[in-house]
């Protein structure tokens, strides 16, 4: 399928073809009829990007500090390519669109296939063929007043979410009917705002920098309308000199002259609200001597950015939270078919998605005079007031290839030939990378849910397809080994998938995140004798761990070994936070640590003791913050300090292991101490090297022993037990 994406790095924009997103659960496939390019965010997006690397970290100063607390820790060479790496990442363009549910995702049954939808949220609504958007970010399209078979249009519908977002304003400014609102900025949100205040009963002054949208304004209902430099004298003339009850800014400055226009005619006790964008610096007299009240917008309402609302499908019940989200696009979408907004006076462009460049070529240059431009997608035949709708029938295109001439396949050794199923930012940054320099390796086929990022790893790591299906990867019989890089709570079931369909497979860690997951596996792996099974427990093939463990060699008592993990703090509501998803930091993460102890003591877990912090924990979550003791057959014991409420500015991990009138550390796998016999060895390295490139070859060699295999895959099983 076609979709429009952009380069953050560059700031190019192209039209790409994609695999089709997959239909999670908890959303719905839509295939999409309409969507409006929402001119005034995306061109701020598209200038952003265009900057160059100076002009971001004007733009950004707060990212330049953490790439620089990065730089301290992981050294620069890591820490510039890493923020390179994620400069580099696609970004789809797009946030409100329309059109026909194609396929139901589990716990999404409020809607049916053939459905008419309004679509909304950045990442999910995009300008594409095909969308797959939560079901909080969908609404059925309605039928116009006193019209039993007449929808809205899919052109009126796809404003949906910016209308939502105009009307949060208007919420937010807490008005009664009769009150005098002036709308700063008459765009597309300028405009639709000015149509919901009169239609709740408000007198509307309208002012813009443009005549023309002006006078547009004037006509869809504004009482009165002013150019900016002439707001205050039409504001005092209008007002009798009181000032305005509220004032709503919809323009988007890179400066403050908005607000400082907001104050002068706003009466004492007014309300500003900003919908669009400014640099907030407000007068602080002017505030004080009017007592004026200023908020902020957030999107659309309650549910907007949050997670377990728009990703989840979690609502708030209606009774305390009456007006959401979802429910604001709703209404919009009823005043649209009462007839009292009307967004189609609002088009003055449509472009067919195979023209998509022209149209942000004419925003970009301002080259025509536009408000609304809309993309329309072919495959349907469109009545554009709604009476009819027909979505061709066509296969959901979800694998696309990538090379007019494939890679080489190998059919000794087979496990050379790899298909790689995620492409978050570890696999694209760190895993992919690495992989590369392993020889002679094949990159067969990339799985991720998201078409727009499968396309871009596929393309920049040299894959010969991508696919938003996994299973696609799992059925390439021409695949040997798969690595496996989905979020935790998938691990599990695609090892056994994988491992049934007779590959290797890499696992990033944990292994999964349960008890009947891991039976599951144990009971799979057996029964596949020839497949090989590894987890991404990178830091025991590090070239000081193995400096270490060669010097360990001919021990014969027990090690004494301490880990100090300054883990940095982890919000709550973070993917890895969630039992469901990530399982927790421990299951996630300390597992990395149980793991090396086992390979240095070569000895398995006997028993291990917890303990967390409590009473007042603040933000901190208790299991992000543990001490624990583990017991080893060898008689060894290893102590793991993991806490979240450390600085990045201080060092990450730091390992000490004492034995033999010897003591070992490494400090961030950076720099070493080898204090034995006497003498301290020093070894400095110029970046982390936590062993990512010597696993991948581990995984990649065919001269692996059976015997090796199992004894692996046997302390792997104990390192999940416990933790």
């Amino acid at each position: 399928m076609k979709q429009i994406i952009q380069s953050y790095k560059t700031g190019e924009i192209k039209l790409e073809q994609v695999p089709v997103p997959s239909c999670k659960s908890g959303g719905v496939l839509v295939q999409n009829v309409c969507s409006l390019i929402s001119v005034g965010t995306e061109k701020l997006m598209i200038d952003m990007a265009k900057k160059n690397l100076l002009g971001k970290a004007i733009a950004r100063p707060d990212l330049v500090r953490l790439v620089y607390q990065t730089a301290k820790r992981e050294g620069i060479i890591n820490t510039f390519k890493e923020a390179m790496n994620r400069l580099d990442q696609p970004v789809p363009l797009g946030y409100s669109s329309a059109g026909i549910v194609v396929e139901v995702g589990k716990g999404a049954e409020e809607f049916k296939v053939g459905d008419r939808v309004a679509c909304a949220g950045a990442d999910f609504a995009s300008h594409a063929e095909v969308i797959w958007v939560p079901k909080n970010l969908c609404v059925h399209i309605p039928k116009r007043q006193l019209q039993v078979d007449n929808y809205i249009s899919f052109e009126e519908a796809a404003f949906a979410m910016l209308g939502a977002i105009a009307l949060h304003g208007v919420r937010l400014a807490r008005l009664t009917f009769g009150e005098i609102v002036a709308v700063i900025g008459l765009g597309l949100i300028g405009l639709i705002t000015v149509q919901i205040l009169k239609a709740v009963g408000c007198v509307v002054i309208g002012s813009d920098i443009e005549g023309r949208k002006c006078e547009l304004a004037k006509q869809l209902g504004a009482d009165q309308v002013a150019h900016s430099s002439q707001i205050v004298a039409y504001s005092n003339s209008f007002t009798n000199g009181n000032g305005v009850d509220a004032v709503i800014i919809t323009t988007a400055s890179k400066d403050n002259k908005p607000l400082l226009l907001a104050e002068d005619i706003c009466r004492k006790k007014g309300r500003i609200i900003l919908v669009g964008m400014a640099d907030i610096k407000l007068t602080r007299q002017t505030l004080w001597e009017k007592e004026i009240s200023f908020i902020v917008s957030k999107a659309a309402g309650p549910g907007s950015t949050e997670e377990r609302y728009e990703k989840k499908g979690y609502d708030y019940p209606i009774e305390y939270v009456r007006w959401t989200e979802k429910r604001n696009m709703e209404y919009f979408l009823k005043l649209v078919a009462e007839g009292k907004v009307r967004v189609d006076r609002l088009i003055t462009h449509r472009f067919k998605i195979e023209d998509a460049l022209k149209a942000y070529k004419m925003i970009l240059n301002n080259t025509e005079s536009y408000i609304g431009v809309v993309l329309n997608y072919r495959g349907q035949s469109l009545d554009m007031e709604g009476q009819t709708s027909k979505v061709e029938s066509q296969a959901l295109g979800r694998k696309v290839l990538l090379k007019k001439t494939p890679h080489t396949l190998h059919l000794t050794p087979y496990a050379m030939n790899v298909g790689v199923i995620g492409g978050g930012n570890f696999t694209k940054n760190i895993l992919l990378p690495a992989l590369k320099k392993v020889k002679n390796v094949s990159f067969i086929g990339i799985a991720t849910a998201s078409g727009v990022s499968s396309n871009h790893v596929g393309k920049k790591f040299g894959f010969n397809y991508c696919t938003s299906d996994y299973k696609e990867i799992l059925k390439d019989k021409s695949i040997g080994s798969i690595i496996i890089t989905t979020p935790h709570n998938l691990h599990g079931k695609m090892v056994v998938e994988a491992l049934k369909a007779h590959k290797n497979v890499f696992v990033e860690k944990p292994l999964c995140i349960s008890e009947d997951e891991l039976k599951e596996i144990i009971s799979t792996y057996n029964s596949q004798n020839n497949c090989f099974l590894m987890i991404g427990f990178s830091r025991r093939f590090s070239p000081l761990i193995q400096e270490i463990k060669k010097a360990l060699l001919g021990r014969n008592t027990p090690l004494i070994m301490n880990y100090r993990i300054n883990a940095g703090y982890v919000p709550k509501d973070h993917w890895t936070q969630d039992p469901e998803i990530g399982g927790g930091r421990i299951i996630g993460e300390v597992c990395h640590f149980i793991d090396l102890f086992q390979f240095l003591t070569n000895s398995i877990p006997k028993s291990i003791f917890a303990q967390s912090i409590s009473g007042n924990l603040g933000k901190y979550l208790a299991t992000d913050n543990v001490s624990l003791i583990v017991n080893f057959d060898d008689g060894s014991i290893g102590t793991i300090i993991y806490t979240a409420k450390g600085t990045k500015a201080f060092s990450r991990e730091r390992l000490e292991i004492f034995g033999e009138d010897s003591v070992f550390v490494i400090e961030d796998f950076r720099k070493a101490f080898i204090i034995k016999e006497g003498e301290t060895k020093k070894i400095r390295k110029w970046n982390q090297d936590l062993g990512y490139l010597n696993e991948l070859r581990y995984f990649i060699d065919s001269k692996k022993s059976s015997q090796d295999s199992k004894k692996l895959f046997i302390s792997y099983v104990y390192t999940t037990l416990a933790t």
